[in-house]
């Protein structure tokens, strides 16, 4: 029972950054190494001339992602050690879906910290302060519910808002339209599918 808990809350915690790293980063790993080395133009230029300068909006979105795993990792593998055993948790009174409600908080503050990486840097590029007052407002608010231990309930419901609206904000942020999604979630973006033909 401890491995699939084990198992379980990883995969609940970490699938959708793997699978975010895998659909959108993996693909490119040359571009990666250079976005997070800080020399993305440069270098990018300089080994293949052709190829387009990544744009601020992935820059962030890379960061944000590297940010989130590095926090979830943190955060949650004391977490996953203990839930190899032995079973004490629920034992004093605690509740026994301790560990299924912090792989679901450890998920909200990954995709937390790739919706705030592109509002943030966004925020910088534009000088508008105030988005970036938010951002770290939220970001303290999050952080300080982790307090409210023995109410998950509450807990995990006000960090799922905040992530749904930095989520649509980093949406329209990065270029994306309510017509683009619909076309999107219908499979009627012939760009989208035309991209996705010839990644394969």
């Amino acid at each position: 029972m401890t491995a699939a808990v084990f198992f379980g809350c990883t995969f609940i915690a970490f699938g959708p950054a793997l699978a975010l790293y895998i659909f959108t980063i993996a693909s490119d790993p040359l571009r990666v190494i250079f976005l997070i080395a800080g020399k993305a133009s440069e270098g990018l230029k300089s080994i293949n001339p052709d190829d387009t300068v990544p744009s601020m909006r992935l820059l962030a979105y890379v960061s944000g992602l590297g940010f989130g795993i590095m926090s979830g990792v943190f955060s949650f593998v004391n977490t996953l050690s203990d839930s190899l055993g032995p079973g004490t948790v629920g034992i004093h009174g605690d509740s026994p879906q301790f560990f299924l409600n912090s792989a679901f908080m450890t998920l909200v503050v990954v995709l937390l910290h790739v919706f705030w990486g592109v509002v943030f840097f966004d925020g910088c590029e534009k000088k508008k302060w105030y988005i970036i007052l938010i951002v770290f407002l939220t970001h303290l608010l999050v952080s300080a519910q982790t307090f409210l231990s023995p109410h998950y309930g509450i807990n995990l419901l006000s960090a799922y808002i905040i992530m749904v609206l930095m989520g649509i904000w980093a949406f329209f942020v990065a270029g994306g339209s309510c017509r683009s999604l619909k076309l999107c979630l219908l499979c009627q973006d012939k760009d989208f599918l035309l991209f996705n033909q010839r990644s394969r």
